[in-house]
């Protein structure tokens, strides 16, 4: 349920565009930024392109289309907007294909570092356009309105133009603090006062000055990109020409990839993000070293880091994903932090804060099972974030490897000891991850069987088969899906489907990426210039397109649900469809497989019908679908007013639908009541009913 001012504020009612680049990272092991000269970085960018035009699935030869596309993603990724470029400044780059290629294919990235400069230059020239505007008069009962999304236009011919645009993007981002504090004024919610009272002990001040502080962090970020960082976004640029899902990380974000698959760190156990120039505390892990420890707390400041040696670093004003490099370090190595609590807010007087350096699990990514009781039926619900697997562990034959298979394998023996009888596997928001995770896990509701075909760019198929006879649960299962399901998700949800061994629910479709990634570390095999094998990042990139055991492609179109469950998700512009190159759908050969559940889709249909009437009668639903209307509404609205009143006047629209809703639900005074997942509820229905129809054969 959206509660009054806080969700109201962050959603759709001022429409809001703040320009801010939020840096969160945690902290792990890995060295200081190492410098990389110039002809190291031609040899990086050499090597991407040779793994590009030999391995990605489209075995696309580098031409001066490809050339000149590369630039086009590039000034997109800085530039996405259209907000700080001019024509007059593309025009200012030599964009010939022919020279495009000819540097290209020499690893000359030269022009990528010019691009930048001037990007830099006017990220410099908007910040100081806005410090004036903001020390003058802004007039905010003019009617005038900000286009928020400019991808599709030209363009600002000029400078003119261009700071007319600042002028409103400047204007649009005071107006939301503007907004937001008199709405936190009006608020009885106390979270809404705590919140309140947290900011005015760091954030005191006018909406203009927070304004200013926010793009002060910004801006530091875009002025100390390092070298290496700029290279990763214009590679990065040339991999989207082959396909949406090909990535170049840079060391940084090679490491960061890392830990999201295996779920572990070597830190002190926290996440950090840059405010006002302070490298401050997001949240702490539970269990790392700063949590146990007890003396960081979320909201604190590390101004300085000293290392063992002595040796110490002033954080302020570095970009956090600079910072960060400093705090991380090896396992049981110690590191000293000057910290400003945050409960003391400015006048604060830093203390200093010795932590050792642990291995971390990231729990709450990992996947986790609750019980509920509906109808008198006990129902397993299974989280499944990602299909996460350490690669490393596995690759070093360690026999406890963190995996997604056999955390949820422990759970599914939970149940049974508990007397589960029917279960749902959510992956609403699950992105994918692992393949190998998704055949094992495949595996666990089945004896044997086929589990995905893949085929590679010279056509060949293979297929992927559970050969471990071992089922972990034989009964009733339902898996939720959402347009956000997509990759790995959609081969589980495929195979259990297609060989009726599950129902899908959920919005109308998977998100349709049907490819399957590799990903190569750079550093194997390149040494530079007799420095021997360095660290020079990774690459990921579509090697094959993977095919349901149907034959049909999971590319583009995803996977349909059975029982559709009306969400929010379901409402957005999101899917393959709609990302740029694009590979697109076919189909092959079906394979033979077994069928588990007899007479499925005559079950499938009472399920929908039974659903429908629970929708139908439930007063959460109804109030769903307004602010799915209201979502669809807000989506259609290409620009804000820039007339304060107006805006106030929005969300005190908005703020009545959500008072209204919060009375009809019985939640208007009773703030702390938690607020149900009626999707997931209402799949915990379907799979009940799902049992009693089992159970009636």
């Amino acid at each position: 349920m959206l509660k009054s001012s806080r969700h109201l504020l962050r959603a759709v009612v001022f429409g809001a565009i703040l320009t801010s680049l939020f840096f969160v990272f945690r902290l792990q092991a890995a060295g200081k930024t190492e410098r990389f000269a110039e002809e190291q970085l031609s040899g990086i960018s050499l090597k991407v392109q040779r793994i590009l035009v030999k391995n990605h699935y489209r075995r696309l030869p580098l031409s001066p289309e490809v050339a000149r596309s590369h630039i086009d993603f590039y000034i997109k990724a800085l530039d996405g907007e259209r907000s700080f470029f001019t024509e007059e400044d593309i025009a200012g780059f030599d964009l010939d294909p022919q020279k495009l290629y000819d540097a290209l294919r020499k690893g000359d990235n030269s022009l990528a570092f010019q691009i930048y400069a001037r990007y830099r230059a006017r990220y410099r020239a908007y910040r100081e356009f806005a410090v004036k505007m903001l020390q003058s008069k802004i007039d905010f009962s003019k009617d005038e309105e900000l286009v928020t999304d400019r991808s599709k236009l030209p363009w600002c011919k000029n400078d003119a133009e261009l700071h007319e645009l600042w002028r409103k993007r400047i204007k649009n981002e005071v107006i939301f603090y503007r907004l937001f504090n008199r709405a936190l004024k009006e608020s009885t919610d106390p979270e809404d006062r705590k919140s309140m009272e947290d900011a005015a002990r760091w954030n005191a001040g006018t909406p203009e000055s927070k304004v200013m502080k926010r793009l002060r962090d910004v801006s530091n970020a875009v002025e100390k990109r390092e070298k290496i960082d700029i290279l990763g976004i214009y590679l990065d640029a040339l991999t989207h020409v082959y396909g949406p899902h090909s990535n170049y990380m840079p060391p940084k974000a090679a490491k960061d990839f890392d830990i999201n698959m295996s779920l572990s760190l070597t830190g002190i156990g926290a996440t950090l993000t840059t405010d006002n120039g302070f490298i401050k505390i997001v949240s702490l892990v539970p269990g790392g070293p700063a949590a146990r420890d007890g003396r960081l707390k979320v909201n604190d400041r590390i101004v300085a880091v000293t290392q063992e040696n002595g040796a110490t670093t002033d954080l302020i004003d570095m970009p956090v994903e600079e910072a960060v490099q400093y705090i991380r370090g090896k396992e049981k190595t110690k590191v000293t932090l000057s910290v400003l609590p945050g409960d003391k807010g400015r006048s604060a007087v830093p203390v200093r804060i010795t932590l050792t350096r642990a291995k971390i699990l990231l729990t709450e990514s990992e996947a986790h099972g609750k019980i509920l009781t509906l109808k008198g039926k006990k129902v397993g619900i299974i989280t499944l974030p990602s299909f996460y697997m350490d690669f490393d562990g596995a690759m070093r034959g360690d026999a406890n490897f963190k995996r997604c298979s056999e955390d949820v394998r422990r759970i599914l023996a939970d149940f049974r000891k508990k007397g589960v009888q029917t279960v749902v596997m959510d992956l609403r928001r699950n992105g994918g991850g692992s393949l190998a995770e998704a055949v094992s896990l495949t595996g666990l509701f089945i004896p044997t069987g086929p589990v995905v075909q893949r085929r590679d760019s010279k056509r060949n198929v293979t297929l992927a088969v559970d050969d471990d006879s071992a089922v972990e649960w034989s009964g009733p299962l339902v898996v939720m899906i959402s347009k956000l399901s997509a990759s790995a998700a959609e081969i589980f949800t495929a195979a259990l489907r297609d060989c009726d061994r599950a129902v899908v629910v959920g919005d109308s479709r998977t998100f349709g990426k049907g490819t399957v990634l590799q990903v190569e570390r750079l550093q194997e095999g390149f040494s530079l210039f007799g420095q021997g094998r360095r660290d020079v990042g990774s690459m990921t990139f579509e090697i094959e397109m993977f095919y349901r055991i149907t034959g049909s492609s999971v590319q583009q179109l995803g996977i349909r649900s059975d029982v559709q469950i009306p969400s929010v998700s379901e409402a957005m512009k999101v899917g393959e469809l709609y990302m740029d190159n694009h590979l697109p759908w076919d189909n092959i050969d079906p394979v033979s497989r077994a069928r588990f559940i007899p007479h499925l889709e005559e079950k499938i249909a009472v399920l929908k019908k039974n659903s429908a009437a629970r929708i139908a009668a439930s007063p959460e639903f109804r109030s769903l679908e307004r602010r799915i209307k209201v979502y669809r509404d807000h989506r259609k609205k290409n620009s804000v007013s820039l007339n304060e009143e107006k805006r106030w006047k929005d969300y005190q629209q908005e703020k009545q639908i959500a008072d209204a809703e919060e009375k009809e639900l019985g939640l208007k005074d009773d703030k702390k009541k938690d607020v149900p997942d009626i999707g997931l509820r209402e799949a915990a229905a379907i799979a009940v009913d799902l049992y009693t129809l089992t159970q009636e054969n």
